[in-house]
């Protein structure tokens, strides 16, 4: 009986003098030996290190579930973080789409120039949601992989096209274009190619090469569609629930390995095209009178989906104010 009093004694001193840990459980798409998946897990020893123990981000590495079950989780408390792309970011705060409109951003430094300023106003929009984001990366851009080639406009347009069912406002943004939009999740892409039904897909050339779907649409087209962001994302009552002295350093940790997902994601993004190449796959290089026809007609049915509200506009014109500014100086 003393031995075990006298261990009690010292589990309670132990806690007394650090404290109960704070548990933040993180929930992740990519596999733990990855390089983001690497980079999680030295957030987690940071975070350990700096606390002295008493806050433990554990990290369920390539927990299988969708965005949309990785936010319900988040609203239901059983994770308190996750690692999301612009999906998960689009349904909490719909402003964050209008960074994906087609053909508006056209490359990194841009994208750079407009997150710079508009990066507080979104944080303020997901904080007001009861999320709080801890790190924003750039995550590559959207692409199109098709069964047969794709230099114009007019070449997409005669295809049935792949897209995510649950991306409703960006569905009805591209019929506006003119496109013909097939409902399609992820898996059952390769069955819809193989039937017919659809002749062509959008999507990030790193989820491409992964899933081995460019194996049954062999063309990729060098036309870039939008950019697309990945980040984590953490509940209020996980955020809260961190004791507030560390808070600050904390999201430092997380901000600073962001920039790493980011380059990170560009490297993987060239590397898995070319990876995709060696294995058959053509890229079609548009010319640059091509890539102007784009621009100029999508750029010319803006603001009908203004008007309708596919996008937001006051968003839209902030952000056309800073590429204004942008190219202007450069």
């Amino acid at each position: 009986m003393s031995k075990i009093l006298a261990l009690g004694t010292v589990l309670f001193l132990f806690f007394a003098g650090t404290g109960y840990a704070v548990e933040i459980r993180l929930a992740s798409p990519l596999p733990r030996n990855s390089d983001w998946g690497l980079i999680l897990d030295r957030i987690a020893a940071e975070w350990y290190e700096v606390t002295g123990g008493e806050v433990v981000l554990n990290i369920s590495h390539q927990r299988p579930g969708s965005e949309d079950q990785y936010l319900q989780w988040l609203r239901q408390n059983r994770f308190q973080a996750a690692v999301f792309t612009s999906q998960a970011f689009y349904s909490i705060a719909p402003e964050i789409m209008t960074l994906s409109v087609p053909f508006f951003i056209r490359n990194n430094d841009e994208f750079d120039a407009v997150l710079q300023e508009v990066r507080p106003f979104l944080d303020t929009k997901i904080e007001e949601k009861g999320f709080k984001a801890l790190a924003w990366a750039k995550g590559g851009w959207v692409m199109i992989f098709s069964r047969s080639p794709v230099f114009s406009l007019d070449d997409l347009r005669r295809l049935k096209v792949g897209t995510n069912p649950g991306d409703t406002k960006l569905n009805d943004a591209f019929k506006a274009l003119g496109f013909q939009m097939v409902g399609a999740s992820l898996n059952d892409i390769p069955a819809l190619l193989v039937s017919g039904r659809i002749d062509a897909f959008y999507q990030s050339p790193i989820a491409v090469q992964a899933s081995s779907l460019y194996r049954e649409a062999r063309n990729l087209s060098s036309i870039r569609l939008a950019p697309f962001m990945g980040g984590v994302l953490m509940n209020r009552q996980g955020w809260e629930s961190i004791p507030e002295r560390y808070r600050e350093r904390l999201h430092d940790i997380v901000r600073k390995a962001g920039i790493e997902f980011e380059a990170s994601f560009q490297k993987r993004e060239a590397e898995a095209i070319e990876a995709m190449r060696q294995d058959g796959l053509i890229y079609n290089v548009a010319s640059p009178q091509i890539e102007q026809s784009w621009l100029n007609d999508i750029s010319s049915r803006i603001p009908a989906l203004l008007d309708r509200n596919v996008f937001n506009k006051e968003m839209y014109l902030r952000i056309e104010e800073i590429l204004r500014r942008y190219r202007s100086s450069h």
